[in-house]
Formats: structure tokens, sequence, C-alpha cells
């Protein structure tokens, strides 16, 4: 039964907007796998985005950051408001919501993004793909940097010749590239053992380091198959032809895009979850999508992408396969019978719910109700 009588420290950030909702029920259900599986969870509240804002007037304090690294891993909602009302995006750029985003990435360095793409054999009639392309199944996982790049290069903006001039400086080191590539390596042996490399190499200097490092590497891992695509062609593979794809590895800047264009194949944005992992264990976990600061509040936000960032907090940081795999079978058991309005179609059968009956429905089904 994975590993019986062990104790976690959680961190826990709802943020703003639907984050309080979908974490509650991300919360319910991980009380009750390790219920099932005698596990010991102890949550640590902590606060960060606008809500830290609203409260301290930054969006990311010493103390938050403090209190993340006493902590086995972080279960995080989502942060920031509607930047055309939200008072919030009235102030410099380094005071908003994502800066604090940005900040505890850095602070805890969490370099490897992972968002994994799977469109359910149930969710088939949601995916917005040609039938003939979903039939063939989506199955795959985008490995994003997520601390260098164009989003913490050197930025400028000065005036030259009588007109503003911007600058963002896009680098990377070797070391860098490297330490994602492991994980981007030993993500595909443990699935299909394909590797795909996205970049920009007949533009972008960084991009030909990028294949210059994953290509060395390669040699390390003769098991695993390794190609190369370009970021424009990689767009338009996703939605050609997704089967094709098994581990993807890019820079910030093109996964922080891709993966968005991911999440949409699979039927809904609401069934993306993501994993933040930094050297070793510890990972920060949280949804794929935004705030939705236009339902928050309303019962209407789907909590799944949330609860599944819960599972694969248990797999990668604490190491309890079975619970995650308890909570990923009654996510896909759910959405045959209930689902919220973002995954609802006319004539599929299911129970239209809210975000807290899917959450308790979730649940039943980890304790073993039906």
């Amino acid at each position: 039964m994975g590993k019986e009588g062990k104790s976690f420290r959680i961190g826990v950030i709802e943020g703003d907007g639907i984050g309080p909702e979908i974490v509650r029920e991300a919360v319910r259900v991980l009380n009750q796998a390790a219920a099932r599986f005698d596990v010991s969870l102890e949550y640590v509240p902590m606060v960060m985005g606008g809500c830290s804002i609203d409260r301290y007037g930054i969006p990311l304090t010493e103390e938050t950051i403090a209190q993340a690294k006493t902590c086995d891993a972080v279960l995080m909602g989502s942060i920031g408001g509607d930047p055309a009302v939200s008072p919030w995006y009235q102030l410099e750029p380094s005071k908003r919501p994502e800066a604090g985003l940005l900040g505890i990435r850095k602070a805890l360095g969490l370099f490897a993004n992972l968002r994994f793409s799977v469109l359910y054999e149930d969710l088939k009639d949601a995916c917005p793909l040609r039938e003939d392309i979903a039939q063939e199944g989506i199955d795959f996982v985008i490995l994003r940097e997520l601390t260098g790049g164009l989003y913490f290069g050197e930025k400028k903006t000065e005036t030259v010749n009588g007109e503003a001039r911007a600058t963002d400086v896009l680098a990377y080191s070797e070391s860098e590239i490297r330490r994602i590539a492991v994980k981007a390596f030993d993500s595909a042996m443990l699935r299909r053992k394909k590797l795909t490399l996205v970049d920009k190499a007949n533009v972008l200097e960084s991009s030909r380091l990028w294949r210059k490092v994953v290509g060395e590497m390669a040699k390390e891992y003769p098991e695993v198959s390794v190609d190369y695509m370009y970021v424009d062609n990689a767009a338009m593979q996703l939605i050609r032809r997704p089967s094709q794809f098994d581990v993807i590895l890019t820079e910030n800047m093109f996964g922080d895009i891709l993966s968005d264009e991911a999440s949409m194949v699979t039927g809904s944005i609401g069934m993306q979850p993501s994993a933040s992992l930094a050297e070793g264990r510890f990972g920060l976990y949280e949804p794929s999508h935004g705030s939705a600061p236009d339902i928050a509040g309303q019962d209407k936000a789907n909590p799944l992408a949330t609860i599944l960032s819960a599972a694969c907090m248990l797999r990668y940081s604490l190491g309890l396969e079975e619970a995650a795999d308890a909570i990923e079978k009654a996510v896909i058991e759910a959405i045959g019978k209930v689902r919220t309005a973002d995954l609802k179609t006319d004539g599929d059968g299911t129970k239209l719910v809210g975000c807290t009956e899917m959450g308790q429905y979730v649940a039943r089904l980890i304790g073993g109700e039906k």
C-alpha cells in the first residue's frame, strides 16, 4: 500500500479567482487518498499573487518563500485577475501577481515545468480536433525550462535616436540546458522512449546550443529516439497529428506558448495538470489554467486539473505511486458520469455538476463509493 505511515508537509497557496475553490476540492481528494493509503499530510497555508498584494503590498513575501522551503511540496491554485479591471495591474510589472510566480520559481529553484496532455476516452467528444485525429490518441508531456531565457534575461527600454527601443535578452548556459534535458530523457525512459527537442535553430544561437547539448546527451540514452523540430512546425503538428509526440523538450517561451496550445487538444485546459520541479524531489504543483475571475465564487470551475496536479505531487515529490494512481483512476471514472460546464457536450450522457460536487464525486470514488 505504498509508503504506509509516512508523514509529509504540503504548502498550500490558494491564490486568486477560482483558486480557493479548486484547491479546496484537491485537498478534499488528497485527504481521502491519504486516509486510504495510511499517509499523514500536514498542510501549511501560504499566500502569493493578488491576495498577497492586498495583504502585504507585494505578490510574494520572504515569509512565503521560507515556509515553502520547509515543505516536501507545494500545491497551488491560480493567481492573477482581469488586467482590464483589477487594480493589481495598475502596479508596475514587478509588483503584479505574476511576478510572484516568477519569483517563487527562482527562489525555490524550480527549473523544469511538466505539463501533461492526455485525451481521455470519455472526453474524445470534447476534443476540438477532427474525430479521426482524436481517435489516434493523445498522451504526451511538455518539459519547459522555467528559469532562463527571455523571461529572465536582461531587459531594458531606452531612447535611441529619439525613439523608444526595448530589448529582451535570450540567454542559456550549457548547464541550464543539461539539467532539464536529464529530466526529459528520464521521463522518456519511463514512457514510450521518444523525445522531441523543439527550438528555432535555423535562426537562434541559443537554439543551436540546445541542439548541441541534447545531441551529446542522447548518446547516454541509447534507448531513447531523439528528433528535432522547429517551433513553428511543432505548433502545426500539435494540431495536425498530436499522437506523434511522447516527450517534448523546449525552452521557456516556446514551452509557455506550446503548452497552452496543447491543453486545448485534450478537450479543456481544465484537464491539464502541471508540475514545476527543482533538483531532487521538491516541486510546486498547479493547474495549467488561469484564475478565471469571471466565474470565481460561482461553483462553476473545473477542479480536475488541480486534482490531477495533486496526483502528480504524490507521484513525483512524495513517491506515493499507488495513491497517485488511485486519484487518476477516480478522475477517469468520474468524467464518464459527471462533468463541469467546460467539459459538457450535448448528448454525452453525463450529469452537469459544479466544482464542489465534482470534487466530492472523485473523493467518494477513491473511498470506494459509487
